[in-house]
């Protein structure tokens, strides 16, 4: 799949406000700092289009982005940073489990894992939450630039070991680099494959 065209649509503070046409949501969240923005950047081909900051928990809304007319990419706020306050942590944590789980557009959602990382409770977590209520669901790993093949490979590995011993069937997996641009044809394909289902 091309994308031709990506244009800011709208930001939400909750699922009443997401646009109320019937374009499918292709979503994607992670842990605070995983690189979603610089993903959602390269996926598109667009420096400007999400917004890109050093200092995690930057995205604190849901912001639909609409892609040649056709669907929306959307970036869901981060979870698990540590530095907001307890109130703030309980909003993101309702305003992305409200859209996660009751959003009727959401038609497939990305979970984002730092490649480098041991497998983290909270995605595990988070993980285990959509599993439970069946929401479709892929992981992206990011960061792929960091380290050798065979470190990723290995660090893949691990998290499927992980995974297997809750789940008979894993979820889709892909490796990318927003530095190298690595995997930005197989996450578009597979988001075509989605779209298409």
């Amino acid at each position: 799949m091309q994308i031709r065209k990506a244009e800011f649509k709208c930001s939400s503070e909750r699922i009443s406000q997401v646009p109320k046409d019937s374009l499918k949501d292709i979503a994607f969240i992670g842990r605070s700092n995983v690189g979603k923005s610089s993903l959602i950047n390269m996926l598109t081909n667009h420096s400007g289009l999400a917004k890109v900051s050093g200092t995690p928990g930057k995205t604190k809304l849901i912001n639909h982005f609409l892609i040649n007319n056709e669907w929306y990419l959307v970036d869901l706020p981060g979870y698990g940073y540590a530095r907001t306050s307890k109130s703030q942590r309980s909003d993101f944590g309702k305003i992305i489990t409200d859209y996660v789980l009751k959003c009727e557009k959401m038609h497939f959602l990305f979970v984002l894992v730092d490649v480098r990382l041991e497998p983290q409770k909270i995605d595990l977590r988070f993980i285990e939450m959509l599993g439970e209520n069946g929401v479709p669901f892929g992981i992206i790993f990011t960061k792929a630039d960091k380290l050798s093949k065979n470190q990723c490979a290995q660090s893949i590995a691990r998290y499927k070991k992980q995974l297997a011993e809750q789940w008979e069937e894993l979820p889709p997996m892909l490796l990318t680099s927003s530095e190298a641009a690595t995997g930005r044809d197989e996450v578009l394909n597979f988001i075509g494959e989605c779209l298409n289902v």
